[in-house]
Parts: structure tokens; C-alpha cells; sequence
């Protein structure tokens, strides 16, 4: 049986499959990775599966299409996100005209958290699988072999879908989370066979770069994160220290242009003992590969070490605020102490920093948003991402908006600008949404045109060559918005 697995076409470098989906002003552009994690699960249990990312290869709707009646699947699973729903069901809609006994599923963080509206407002998609997906996936495509037309009862067993059924909606019990994440190929065999590794970017590593997981889940706590409280859950589960080294010598092996690997955890580094493990069978093995990962700024100076010794390069964390009463808001569990502590340590064991910052959160005051740029400034990371609070159904934030008045709009669409930009749909009677972005618009040039700064960058590209590429690249893109004025989104309802 044929399975084709989608990112389907929407605005040109569209980044849906990341956190906050958007076209992104550094050029950023993510794998389709819980799709092509998926499609390596099911190539596995021995279906035919075709992987294609439009927004990547340029696809517009026509091409797409085509492509999908050329392999004339039997199950289409269609990956979504908030500001692209509307779209993406038009794609399904429209497979389903030329291909009406189909089996059309959405998967993904937006209809994961939206399931009954998302299956009355479009009434052509069979299924939504919510969650972690890929084993529902399986019980589906197992389900279509045996059955030439699938049944309410026979759907009924399948955990973690929702569907329709006599005029209703019907939402099956969730399905545990999967445990034994070693059962999975490597994500990159998937790239290999797919994809073109050298459509995708991610400004902070170096070009070109292969993204992966160890684990999936994340225990904190964060009432913006979307993944955990939509996806993956708040256990963290990680596949052996074995299986993570081989799949770093499978890249080193197949991907001889490959500079970087990026570890895409929602925190690598949550489980210590486990992060430290790695690193010393990366060691050991002596692999000699550069990766940059997503972490806490919680991390002792003698894990960085060992981080460092093998390969980690860069470390994105997510500081939020400068602002301590705000950081216990949004229930971050974490210290701004422990933040100016990580860096000293991080600089001492050589390891650059991404600084993420974002305004607009509970008690986010004029005064709040300074203390944050003040405190950026005073961390001095190698590069930083200031943002307005971008919220998404399913999250906590997202409630606390929409419960207090907050949201200027209820139109997904909005959630992104005419140009797919981030827009800024928050809005509170202390900080409007324009005093948000404008805030952000000039916190990035008041960062990163200081002379120090700058100064900072030339001697990189001077005493480090293997950053020139990455700076050049993502600094051509980024540049071209710094000087512009962001939209600040719909005025508020």
C-alpha cells in the first residue's frame, strides 16, 4: 500500500514544522522532521511511502499535486500549523477531487490541539492523528489494507485519532507515548533518500546542516512551549548513547558536506547524566563531528566541558526575560543568576550561545521589556532572537490569552503577516501588540549594530573561517528586515 507523507505547498521557505511556524527573517528553514521520522517508521513496517516537502523544493499547489497523482497513494498525511490551516485543508480538499477513496489524515501541533473544530470546519478530512503519530500512522495504514473501505468500528480501535462517524465527531482514547525510540531509523537515512539537505538552514549552525532528536519530551513546565503540552508530552525519552553515535557515524559517512548536526530536543541536556553519556561515547568513538543543540542555561561548567570535547559548538537556550518575576510567570525554573553563571561557564568552555528573548508575558511592563535588553546586552551571547509572545491553542499561554481579552484576532491566518512574517496577535492594556514588535524591531538593531558587536563578528570571521558561510548566509537575509518596521498585526477586535 502507497503512503505519501506532506509539507504541503503554502508561502515560498514557509518553516512549518518548527516551534513558531513562520518564513523566517534569518533565512531559517527546518526539516519536515516528525514527517520524515514517520516515513522511515513506515518504510520499515513494509508500506511504500513517499516523502515530499514543497515548501523546500519550491513546490506551488499545481506541481504538488501532480506529483501526488503520479504515485496515486492510498493515505495522504498532510502536516499542518496555525497560520496555515486554512491552507492546508485547501490542499486536502483538493487531493481529494482527483483522488476521491483517499484516506486523508492531518497530523501536526495545530489540529493536535484543535481536533473537533479543526474535523467540522473541513468535513473532507477522514482522520486527524493527534500527538506523537507515528504509531497511529501504523494502526491506520494496517487498518486500509485489510479494509477497501474503512468503517466507524474499525476506526474505533485505532488510539489517538479523531474522526467522523454518523454526523459526529469521535475522539478515540489518547495512545501512550512510544518508549523505545531506538525502533526508529535514522532520520537521516529518510533525508538521504527524500530530501536535499542543502535546501534547509538553520542560521545558528553551520551550512549545511542535518537535523536529528535524541529524545523526544521535556519535563519543564514552560506555559509557552508547544510541544510538550501538545506533542510530545513531559517525560523525556531518549534513544541509547549507541544508537545516537551511530547514526553520527551513518552522517559522517553519507553527508560528506554536512558541517554541523543539530540536535533538536526541547532540551538536550534535561536528563545530565544521560547528555554526559553521549558525549562520552562520541568521544571514545572518535567521531569528530560539530553539532549544536537546544539546552537549559542550567548546565555545570564540567558537563559543557565535556560537551565541548565532543563537538558541541553552539547551545541555543531559551532566556525569555530579564525580568525574575516574569521568568516564575511563564513557570521557566530558572534563575537569572543561574543564566549570567551558564554563560561565564559556556564562555570558559568555549561554547557559543543563542540567546532567545521574548516580551508580552504575564506582568510585561515598558519597564520589564528594558530590563530584557539591558540583560541581553549584559549576557553578551553570540547571537540573540527578541520576539513578541507568539501563542498557540493547546498551550497554557495561549489560554491566558484568549481567557483575558488578550487575542486581537481570532483568524489563524493572522498569526503571520502577508509575507508569512511572524505577526503579533497579543495584545494587553499594558503593552499593545505595536508596542511589542516595535519593541523587538529595535532591540535587534540596539544588539547587533553596537561596535563592540560588530567588532565581535569580524574577528569570528577572521579567526574562524568554518562561521563565515553561516554569517554571510544568514546575515543577507536578516539584514534586508533590521532596518525595516515589522507589522504589528490586527488591531484588536
Amino acid at each position: 500500500m502507497k503512503i505519501l507523507m506532506l509539507n504541503p505547498p503554502f508561502l515560498p521557505k514557509f518553516s512549518r514544522p518548527q516551534r513558531s511556524p513562520a518564513v523566517i527573517k534569518s533565512g531559517t528553514l527546518y526539516y519536515p522532521i516528525w514527517l520524515s521520522y514517520a516515513t522511515g517508521f513506515l518504510q520499515k513496517k513494509g508500506f511504500e511511502v513517499n516523502l515530499i516537502d514543497s515548501p523546500a523544493e519550491g513546490y506551488d499547489l499545481s506541481k504538488t499535486l501532480d506529483l501526488i497523482r503520479t504515485f496515486n497513494p492510498r493515505m495522504v498525511v498532510i502536516d499542518t500549523s496555525t497560520p496555515s490551516i486554512d491552507s492546508d485543508a485547501k490542499v486536502a480538499e483538493a487531493i481529494k477531487k482527483f483522488l476521491p477513496e483517499v484516506f486523508l489524515v492531518m497530523v501536526g501541533t495545530h489540529v493536535s490541539a484543535t481536533s473537533e473544530e479543526t474535523l467540522l470546519k473541513y468535513s473532507w478530512v477522514d482522520a486527524i492523528a493527534s500527538r506523537e503519530y507515528d504509531e497511529t500512522l501504523l494502526d491506520i495504514a494496517q487498518m486500509l489494507s485489510r479494509k477497501s473501505r474503512p468503517d466507524s468500528g474499525s476506526l474505533e480501535k485505532i488510539k489517538g485519532i479523531s474522526f467522523h462517524s454518523d454526523g459526529k465527531i469521535v475522539h478515540n482514547p489518547e495512545r501512550p507515548f512510544i518508549t523505545d525510540l531506538d525502533q526508529f531509523p535514522f532520520v537521516s537515512e529518510v533525508y538521504k533518500k527524500f530530501l536535499k539537505v542543502e535546501n534547509y538552514f538553520y542560521s545558528i549552525t553551520q551550512y549545511p546542516e542535518i537535523t536529528i532528536v535524541t529524545g523526544r519530551g521535556c519535563p519543564h513546565q514552560c506555559t509557552y512551549c508547544v510541544y510538550p503540552q501538545v506533542m510530545y508530552g513531559h517525560h523525556f525519552r531518549h534513544r541509547s548513547p549507541e544508537n545516537v553515535v551511530a547514526e553520527f557515524v551513518y552522517i559522517k559517512e553519507n553527508f560528506p558536506q554536512v558541517k554541523e548536526i543539530f540536535i533538536e530536543d526541547d532540551t538536550m541536556t534535561v536528563n545530565r547524566k544521560y547528555c554526559q553519556e553521549v558525549c562520552k561515547l562520541l568521544i571514545k568513538e572518535g567521531i569528530h563531528m560539530t553539532w549544536t543543540a537546544n539546552s537549559r542555561a542550567d548546565i555545570d561548567f564540567e558537563t559543557l566541558g565535556l560537551m565541548k570535547k565532543a563537538g558541541c559548538r553552539l547551545l541555543c537556550i531559551g532566556v525569555e526575560s530579564g525580568n525574575q518575576r516574569i521568568l516564575d510567570n511563564i513557570h521557566k525554573r530558572l534563575k537569572l543568576q543561574q543564566v549570567q553563571e551558564f554563560m561565564k561557564s559556556a564562555r570558559k568552555a568555549k561554547i557559543l550561545v543563542h540567546g532567545c528573548f521574548m516580551v508580552g508575558n504575564p506582568g510585561e511592563t515598558k519597564e520589564t521589556m528594558k530590563e530584557t535588553l539591558d540583560f541581553a546586552k549584559k549576557l553578551k551571547p553570540d547571537t540573540a532572537q527578541f520576539f513578541p509572545l507568539m501563542v498557540y491553542p493547546g498551550t497554557e499561554a495561549y489560554d491566558w490569552a484568549k481567557g483575558h481579552g488578550y487575542l486581537t484576532t481570532s483568524d489563524y491566518s493572522q498569526w503571520i503577516t502577508e509575507s508569512g512574517l511572524h505577526n503579533c496577535i497579543v495584545s494587553t492594556p499594558v503593552v499593545s501588540n505595536k508596542e511589542l514588535v516595535e519593541f523587538c524591531d529595535n532591540a535587534r538593531r540596539s544588539f547587533y549594530l553596537r561596535p563592540s558587536y560588530i567588532l565581535s563578528k569580524i574577528s569570528q570571521v577572521i579567526t574562524h573561517p568554518s562561521e563565515t558561510k553561516r554569517i554571510v548566509k544568514a546575515a543577507r537575509t536578516f539584514f534586508k528586515y533590521l532596518f525595516k518596521r515589522s507589522d504589528s498585526g490586527p488591531a484588536k477586535d
